[in-house]
């Protein structure tokens, strides 16, 4: 005989999975860009609060010299992770047996992370001590400019130009230390900061087909809006430090489509969602202390420096496509398995402000395209595997396992964890026959990570962290 699991009779099971669920994973993801709230039977309203508290804590590097690259480790960094929280929102309603309309609004992207304390990644102001980091001991304060001073002498009376062009170097990479140790004084007192923000609504219409209206076609317009700040500050940025960033919110369109089957007998539900990438055009504000520093160097009035080293311009940040398949299936008229499986090219994604890039390609190190401020070496997998069961009527408990690969290790110092294994815990209360209320928690254990600058130097190393995720949701659904 066959066994029906009737949806109506699952639903109570099935939302406490998605409360807490594919935050604060690869890159930049957050929400994981959801849509399950779509795919609901009926009339469908929910509303969901997340909170996320991640502990990232780990070393500096104790090698300050920008001409160096190797890794010792350092002092504490302290927690570097700050807390988050975000809003989803989603409706959708039928609008005969063959079409569905839906909003759904999320926060899918973002970053929060400041350095405090005492590491390389907070400006300290000794110019002294500075010197002598930057160096490695072999200049101070007191030393370093007559030794520059005493480098051009040599260099202007010196006939052989192969020498003369070696003494220039070796001046060129002292007045950098000089530059930098003076950019790091002048932001005394301030961390690294980066902090990004996002928002995005999606609307979607929905058309089913088949002899049983068992597939579902959808898709719509998705508009999206970002905006993001960033200081760097300390000597593990080398003569970025100081470096500041404001980039202008902005709003831009792109699309999903996705297409879905059900077999409500055996309670079955099946959806693969892409998104496509937006590209923003972004207005940004930036300074560059160290232009500045050696504009004055080479004889410009500090209004001309000033100029120089703050900067108004347009540039394009592309936000990622991506794909997201949900399966759900009964195991019997109280059990629901739940799968989620993501995938987002964050090898593809990168930040590149203009004047941060135009600095970078002064060094011929860096070739013709210079650095970006933000990239990832690679994509980003994430698996999520669920159980829930009905305890009673009106109550559901569920559980949940996940992993995520992360987008590489080293990794941006901004965001220094390589992906996550996790543990997720959730109950669902039927409040009435149409309204519920969900809470759960996710425990993360962060894969270990280096903090790497664009340069490719290693300045951080970042171990055994973790973090926890809580989420609320208030729901509604009126099958008929």
């Amino acid at each position: 005989m066959r066994t029906t699991f009737h949806l109506k009779t699952l639903a109570v099971a099935i939302a406490t999975l998605s409360v807490a669920s594919v935050t604060n994973a690869a890159g930049l993801d957050r929400s994981g860009q959801d849509v399950t709230a779509f795919l609901q039977d009926g009339t469908y309203a929910e509303a969901v609060y997340t909170y996320i508290d991640a502990d990232v804590s780990g070393y500096d590097s104790a090698n300050n010299n920008p001409n160096e690259n190797n890794y010792v480790r350092g002092d504490k960094t302290g927690d570097i992770a700050e807390a988050y929280d975000f809003f989803r929102y989603g409706v959708k309603t039928d609008i005969n047996d063959t079409f569905s309309v839906g909003v759904l609004y999320d926060e899918p992207f973002g970053a929060a992370a400041e350095y405090r304390g005492d590491s390389n990644f907070v400006s300290k102001g000794d110019l002294n001590s500075s010197i002598q980091q930057l160096t490695n001991g072999q200049f101070n304060g007191a030393t370093l400019g007559p030794t520059i001073n005493a480098l051009r002498t040599q260099a202007a009376a010196e006939p052989n130009a192969e020498i003369r062009a070696g003494i220039i170097e070796q001046i060129t990479k002292l007045s950098t230390v000089n530059a930098i140790a003076q950019a790091e004084a002048g932001s005394a007192g301030e961390n690294t900061n980066v902090e990004v923000r996002s928002q995005s609504l999606t609307g979607l219409l929905g058309m089913k087909f088949g002899a049983n209206k068992e597939f579902q076609v959808y898709g719509g317009p998705v508009a999206q809006r970002i905006q993001a700040d960033v200081k760097l500050r300390g000597l593990a940025y080398g003569p970025a430090t100081g470096y500041t960033s404001n980039s202008n919110p902005d709003m831009d369109y792109g699309y999903i489509a996705g297409i879905s089957y059900s077999k409500p007998e055996i309670a079955l539900k099946a959806a693969l969602t892409y998104r496509s990438e937006i590209d923003h055009d972004v207005k940004i504000a930036e300074t560059y202390p160290l232009v500045g520093i050696r504009a004055i160097g080479q004889g410009a009035t500090p209004e001309q420096a000033a100029a120089a080293a703050n900067q108004v311009s347009n540039y394009e940040i592309s936000t990622p496509k991506s794909v997201n398949f949900d399966f759900q299936t009964g195991i019997n008229p109280t059990t629901l398995a739940t799968a989620k499986v993501r995938w987002v090219p964050w090898g593809d994604f990168k930040i590149t402000p203009p004047l941060y890039n135009e600095v970078s390609k002064l060094n011929p190190i860096y070739g013709p395209d210079g650095l970006n401020l933000v990239d990832y070496d690679d994509d980003q997998w994430q698996v999520e595997l669920g159980l829930s069961k009905r305890l009673a009527p009106a109550l559901a408990v569920s559980g949940t396992v996940g992993w995520d690969s992360g987008a590489g290790d080293p990794t941006t110092s901004l965001g220094p964890i390589d992906g996550y294994y996790s543990a997720g815990l959730g109950a669902k209360y039927n409040v009435t026959e149409n309204w519920a209320v969900s809470a759960g928690g996710k425990y993360l254990w962060f894969g270990d990570a280096k903090g790497r600058l664009p340069s490719g130097k290693i300045v951080g190393d970042f171990q055994d962290n973790d973090g926890y995720i809580l989420g609320l949701k208030v729901s509604y659904q009126d099958i008929k």
